[in-house]
């Protein structure tokens, strides 16, 4: 990252990108960030991979994005419908999205990840989903003490001009999907309101 950011901000979305950094393979060569927003964890991404890609559909955020990266080669930022865009198949060795996939379609979100994703490439997703069963309505009473106390002492804000939009799905919709779509997929809720979703492609040695 050539361009600090002028006001670094942290909310519950950015405390899940350490341990998207953690999943990045040794040696990453194209990443690709869907729903980048300012493309914040993109300029993080180029610590550890060699080029990255950032995609969202707001041009507020993609000019914002472009913006404070400008002076850093490896980074490119592409105004789009990630569901439509034209990006290389099987062109990334790691792809991640960050509470961006209630904004479409579920399913087709993640089997263009599945298909964008090189053999033995890794895919991390971290969403929001909706509370349906009883189990997912007591973990989130459960935990709303600690994330009203983080939040308030993080101080947790969003970007300016940030799209916004309710999940459709359930976490155990979620989790059947996911696990109908990428075999082996290991799934966890976490206690900020989000789920994540970490999966390697088959492939180059891979089971």
């Amino acid at each position: 990252m050539n361009r600090a950011d002028p006001t670094p901000y942290w909310n519950t979305n950015v405390a899940r990108h350490p341990g998207i950094l953690r999943a990045v393979p040794v040696g990453c060569g194209n990443a690709l960030d869907v729903g980048c927003g300012d493309g914040l964890l993109a300029r993080k991404l180029a610590g550890r991979a060699e080029r990255i890609t950032g995609i969202d559909k707001s041009p507020r955020m993609i000019a914002r994005a472009r913006e404070l990266s400008a002076d850093d080669p490896r980074l490119t930022f592409v105004e789009g419908d990630f569901l439509t865009a034209d990006l290389p198949d099987e062109g990334y060795d790691f792809i991640c999205s960050v509470t961006a996939i209630h904004h479409m379609s579920f399913e087709a979100a993640l089997v263009r990840m599945r298909e964008l994703l090189r053999p033995g490439g890794t895919l991390v997703v971290v969403g929001l989903a909706r509370e349906e069963s009883p189990a997912e309505w007591a973990t989130t009473i459960a935990a709303a003490p600690v994330v009203r106390i983080t939040k308030t002492l993080r101080r947790a804000r969003e970007p300016e001009g940030m799209p916004v939009a309710v999940p459709r799905m359930s976490y155990g919709q979620v989790r059947a999907t996911a696990l109908r779509l990428l075999p082996g997929v290991r799934y966890r809720r976490h206690v900020l309101r989000r789920y994540s979703l970490s999966w390697r492609r088959p492939g180059c040695g891979g089971p």
